[in-house]
């Protein structure tokens, strides 16, 4: 492992332990993988807020539309095997669809691009207002005529994905989990992932939870329903270590992998832009694609009554990347932005020298904590309360032991000022001044507040 990458692993979990504190979320689980090997295996908070069964990296979460690049290895594994081509249009391989439904090929499903109906005429499915569809309701669905013409623009189908795992089921004459489990998951040397929740077995699935804001306070959430015929576009069941590991797989120099480099390139290419978005996106097959701070990545999101998770991989740093969270409210998106700035600080600037490794460790006021946060010829003064903490962050030049210079801050810091450590009887560091303004440890902190505010 790179040093600069163990330094970065070395600060994401307490900056990770912070935003669990200040966003109050139930349950966190995080994986970084690179090069066949779970650099980070991190869980936080709890498998259930209510009864406070502690979280473990072991708890499974739903990971809700992941599915669909485990669908979509699957489909490319078949074509390599000479079973299917991606031209092949749906309806040779599954009968009863509308007529335009069935010209649409594999690829336009495979890429959102067949026009198939999202979630049909009725998605209570997803909100537990009606079990998920089996085989005859979904077949029964599609035979409605799609809502937007194939080929003409990306439009996101769950009742597409779920057709493609019927083509599986047809093509290889098995049900579709059984060869899957067998043919993706057990070959990608996955130990804690299934196609789909099984009812009963609930020991180790982490519980989902509602959001505060409906009845101010959060409910549990079960998470153990079977997504029947929808599990091919969002039924997966698994760690953040395994997704983690099953995404570094995609990677076209993954030294294993269940595709052909081919097929991962396939996989991987961007082939339609995502209409009326804010942020440049695209899809692949089964895989979304963007990029953060000039790092191109490729994965996906989920989303299942009680959970939220993101997922993916960064070609050009060979890493993997999951978070996995069971709160609806949980902060994939921006915890996952927070990461890669953490992780492309520690690219940038390097693991700490020993001039620098010495300033480190986090300090308290009554305005909040303060992290020191060492590289390689400077040290980041950083608030690990926000998302994207190394945003505008102070950075100081070490000139001793305990002394330093604010060389770079915002206009209203205090640019130019000393920063200093100040350590008693023991050598310990007992203070940080930035300027004017002192730090404490956090025990320090909170009894200096009572005292003043409440003594």
């Amino acid at each position: 492992m790179e040093k600069w990458l163990e330094a970065a692993i070395d600060y994401i979990p307490r900056w990770m332990e912070m935003q669990m504190r200040v966003t109050e979320r139930p349950g966190v689980s995080i994986a970084l993988h690179q090069r066949g090997a779970t650099l980070l295996d991190l869980a936080l908070g709890h498998a259930d807020a209510v009864k406070k069964t502690r979280l473990t990296p072991r708890h499974r979460f739903r990971i809700a539309s992941h599915s669909k690049s485990f669908t979509a290895a699957g489909v490319l594994k078949l074509r390599e095997a000479g079973r299917l081509q991606l031209d092949d249009p749906v309806g040779r391989h599954v009968q009863g669809l509308h007529p335009r439904l069935a010209q649409a090929t594999l690829a336009q499903l495979l890429s959102h691009t067949a026009g198939a109906t999202r979630d049909g005429p009725d998605a209570g499915q997803f909100q537990d207002r009606r079990p998920f569809l089996d085989r005859e309701t979904l077949l029964a669905q599609l035979r409605a005529a799609p809502p937007v013409e194939a080929n003409t623009r990306f439009k996101y189908s769950n009742h597409g994905f779920a057709l493609l795992g019927l083509v599986i089921e047809a093509v290889t004459g098995e049900p579709y989990a059984d060869w899957m489990q067998r043919e993706i998951v057990h070959a990608a040397g996955l130990r804690h992932t299934r196609p789909d929740a099984l009812p009963g077995e609930t020991r180790l699935l982490a519980r989902g939870h509602s959001g505060r804001t409906l009845l101010g306070r959060r409910v549990v959430v079960p998470g153990d329903q079977p997504t029947h015929a929808i599990a091919p576009a969002g039924g997966f069941v698994s760690t953040a270590a395994d997704v983690a590991a099953f995404y570094a797989q995609l990677l076209p120099g993954a030294g294993r992998s269940v595709l052909g480099t081919a097929s991962r390139r396939e996989m991987l290419r961007r082939h339609w832009a995502v209409p009326h978005s804010s942020l440049p996106a695209w899809y692949g097959l089964g895989v979304m694609h963007g990029s953060f701070q000039g790092w191109d990545w490729a994965g996906h999101t989920g989303s299942l009554q009680g959970f939220v998770s993101r997922s993916l991989a960064l070609p050009q740093q060979e890493l993997a990347v999951s978070v996995l969270c069971n709160s609806l409210d949980g902060f994939s998106w921006p915890w996952m932005d927070g990461i890669l700035q953490i992780l492309q600080v520690f690219a940038r600037h390097g693991a700490p020298s020993a001039k620098t490794r010495p300033w480190t460790g986090r300090y308290w006021s009554l305005w909040g904590p303060t992290d020191l946060v060492p590289v390689r010829d400077k040290v980041f003064a950083v608030p690990p309360v926000l998302q994207a903490p190394f945003t505008d962050a102070t950075e100081l030049s070490v000139r001793g032991k305990d002394r330093a210079l604010m060389t770079q801050a915002g206009g209203y810091a205090s640019f130019g000022e000393e920063a200093r450590l100040v350590r008693d009887a023991r050598g310990s560091v007992k203070e940080l001044w930035l300027g004017g303004a002192r730090g404490v440890p956090e025990a320090v902190a909170a009894r200096e507040t009572v005292r003043r505010y409440e003594g």
